[in-house]
């Protein structure tokens, strides 16, 4: 009886001992680039990390100390996802972007389990104008309100677009580039829960819109990434790209593309630890009263929601992150900025490359794709397809 029991145990170490042997073996993931896209960027810096306005809802603001370039600093306006309030969730990506250069701008539109999606683009875009107007005379920040750009994670992609489809008609900057990831949180109806997509046809048609989506629990993302892709129809086709970011378990750790991929965490950017400023002295006292706080159902997280949230807060930093989301916003802006569209970007040999395990083995590529154009597009009437006869009278 007691020969199988130790047979048993003898299998179940050398199980262990190969299970160990092999993970300490196992191909580990490429590294972060030094400077450049996705790039570590200057890690001597000191971020300056401030909150801008009073109470619940306000603005974090990011830069690196010290004069900003004469030209200023291009600005990321960063929206975050639904019941995803503190900064340190997304703190190594808002480090990053700080790091190399960029003023990032993250409002905190939503007060949780007290704020109604309906009233979150119109909280958003208050908070976004009145943070440039604080930053505007500050040598450090300068914002470059000719190179903006606006990410939006989950319910913060289609808040991204509200954004910029009401941009010239609010008096905010228009932004050049709308990278908008593992969208969802999108209202289905007028009466439904989450964020109604305003008339994104405003959107300026000079805009690039890319769409970055994992391929993990993709359905759901990968139907409101092309119905933002579609409905911005006023951005020509070659204007816009659907990214897909996949996974790769060859190495360890396993990269995963899930919804909570975009996140990673640094506790450097806790938001609790950033105060408001001190009010000035010459502030008025008396301020107005908000109205009177009336509850309604969608205000609350539902069920999978919080798992989302949960998920979020716990995320690490991996390739995923910085040769997958990082470098492919990078170069999607520095292509904005400079002026060429979504056909050069695509084009640029960096873009799908994840480069390589460290047994040499490649990382898997992104998938780039051009959204298909619109059936109206595609099938224009034959008198609208001629060219019109020149008028004799001019």
């Amino acid at each position: 009886m007691r020969l199988p029991a130790i047979r048993a145990s003898l299998a179940a170490a050398a199980i262990m001992i190969l299970a160990g042997t092999l993970s300490a073996e196992a191909a580990t993931p490429p590294p972060q680039p030094a400077d450049g896209a996705g790039g570590v960027g200057d890690r001597k810096a000191t971020v300056v990390k401030r909150l801008l306005g009073r109470g619940a809802t306000g603005t974090y603001a990011f830069y690196t100390a010290g004069p900003a370039p004469e030209a200023g600093r291009p600005v990321a306006v960063f929206l975050h996802g639904w019941g995803i309030v503190n900064p340190q969730s997304y703190g190594a990506w808002i480090d990053h972007l700080a790091r190399q250069g960029w003023l990032v701008i993250l409002p905190r539109f939503q007060e949780v389990n007290r704020t109604r999606p309906a009233d979150a683009p119109a909280n958003a875009e208050s908070l976004v104008k009145a943070a440039l107007a604080d930053l505007a005379a500050d040598s450090e920040a300068k914002p470059d309100l000719g190179r903006v750009a606006m990410i939006g994670h989950l319910a913060g992609a289609p808040m991204a677009m509200d954004l910029a489809a009401d941009a010239k008609a609010r008096g905010l900057p228009v932004p050049k580039l709308v990278f908008a990831v593992t969208p969802g949180g999108i209202a289905s109806g007028a009466k439904s829960r989450g964020i109604a997509l305003g008339d994104l046809s405003a959107i300026d048609p000079a805009t690039i819109i890319v769409t970055m989506v994992g391929d993990k629990d993709t359905r759901a993302a990968d139907f409101a990434a092309k119905r933002l892709l579609r409905e911005a129809s006023s951005v020509p086709v070659d204007r816009k790209l659907f990214v897909r970011i996949l996974s790769d378990d060859h190495g360890f750790p396993a990269l995963t593309a899930t919804l909570a991929a975009p996140a990673g965490v640094d506790t450097a950017y806790d938001g609790g630890a950033i105060k408001p400023a001190p009010e000035p002295k010459d502030a008025p006292k008396d301020t107005p009263r908000p109205p009177p706080f009336r509850w309604s159902p969608d205000m609350a997280l539902t069920g999978e929601q919080q798992t989302l949230v949960s998920q979020v807060n716990v995320a690490r930093v991996d390739a995923l992150d910085y040769l997958g989301f990082w470098k492919t916003f990078d170069l999607a802006a520095a292509a904005a900025f400079a002026g060429s569209d979504a056909t050069v970007l695509k084009n640029n040999p960096r873009l799908a490359d994840m480069e390589r395990w460290s047994d040499g083995w490649p990382v898997k590529r992104l998938a780039v794709e051009t959204p298909r154009p619109a059936p109206a597009a595609q099938a224009k009437p034959a008198a609208e397809a001629r060219p019109a006869a020149p008028s004799r009278g001019r």
